[in-house]
């Protein structure tokens, strides 16, 4: 199968495989790349469970709950007090429950919690070493907080990964990073590029030049012909001849085609990284489900976004406009990887 009739099918079928849930806003953290800009005060009231619950059981009556993902995020989900009474709920459901945290309250005892109320995979952030880490966390003890979750993870038998934001200030100790991932039981890395939204969108030293982009790529590509550790690049975009040199898969973006959310405030959207611009409805006034299967339009056929620099791009056919968390408001692109590697071979 050619990737255009890989994403073709799966574009077709749109089977909803995960939803992420937005379940606060608040953080414990102030990082410097947040899309979401979270803050520690003065935000909105997290949504209350049995909103969301709604949404479960509106999908249970025509999906089967152990083929979906429930992933919940923020904000930092371990600042509710009650997430460990929500994930006992959504597992009950039936659902496969995952979280992505920053690992400042994960300890062993906050994991017994959770693996005893159903979880069943976790994302911890960690960026670098110390100095790195924390200076883009904002807080002088996120590392060794986010180092300790990851040791109780690593005497565990749940499914978990660490996921690195590769900025300017970390991106030449990756190689040595990696030993140091390693000593604390790593076995499964994920990195990504920071995009230029949020907080991130003028800060010139979390963003790669085009040539660090590429060396990116060729370190990913070498450390994946090894077997110490699986180390994989996130969905950011088409990548040309490093496709599936870098990942298992080739690029889809999967917004609106395999991936919904649901934000703080009930807005249904592909992923939490997009704007509210392509907002498709909201659970306090639609029906969740009624949603998925009529609406997205404009996540499932993107001939609009084939205009400015993609209208005569010759990889369209396989990138489709790539990913739609890079369109602002008004749909433009605000970054391009094919282009940036493009870009570092003509320098």
């Amino acid at each position: 199968m050619t990737i255009e009739e890989f994403v073709e099918s799966r574009t077709q079928r749109h089977l909803l495989q995960q939803v992420f849930w937005e379940c606060t806003l608040r953080c414990n953290l102030n990082c410097r790349h947040c899309g979401s800009d979270c803050r520690k005060d003065d935000m909105p009231e997290d949504m209350p469970f049995a909103n969301f619950a709604r949404v479960l059981d509106e999908i249970a009556l025509e999906k089967s709950p152990a083929k979906i993902m429930i992933v919940t995020t923020g904000g930092e989900p371990l600042v509710r007090k009650d997430i460990i009474e929500c994930g006992k709920e959504i597992t009950r459901r039936g659902f496969v429950w995952g979280m992505v945290s920053n690992g400042m309250l994960l300890d062993v005892e906050k994991l017994r919690q959770l693996t005893d109320a159903g979880l069943k995979t976790i994302a911890i952030s960690l960026d670098g070493f110390e100095e790195e880490h924390n200076w883009m966390r904002g807080n002088k003890n996120s590392f060794s907080k986010a180092v300790g979750a990851i040791q109780a993870l690593a005497h565990s038998d749940i499914t978990w990964d660490v996921i690195t934001c590769v900025n300017k200030r970390n991106f030449s100790t990756l190689p040595h990073f990696k030993d140091f991932l390693l000593t604390l039981g790593v076995t499964h890395w994920r990195l990504f590029t920071v995009f230029p939204i949020g907080r991130a969108a003028n800060d010139a030293e979390l963003l790669l030049s085009s040539e660090q982009f590429r060396d990116l790529m060729d370190f990913i590509k070498a450390e994946r012909s090894k077997s110490d550790i699986c180390v994989s690049y996130s969905c950011e975009g088409y990548l040309g001849n490093y496709e599936m040199e870098v990942r298992d898969y080739p690029f889809f973006c999967g917004a609106g085609i395999n991936i919904a959310s649901v934000r703080y405030d009930g807005a249904i959207s592909g992923c939490l990284s997009i704007r509210s611009k392509f907002d498709q409805g909201n659970i306090y006034h639609d029906s969740f489900m009624e949603v998925w299967n009529n609406r997205f339009q404009r996540f499932r056929g993107r001939e609009w976004m084939k205009r400015d620099e993609c209208s005569t791009c010759k990889v369209w056919n396989v990138c489709r406009g790539g990913a739609m968390h890079l369109r602002d408001e008004c749909g433009k692109m605000k970054g391009c990887s094919y282009n940036k590697l493009m870009d570092s071979t003509t320098k």
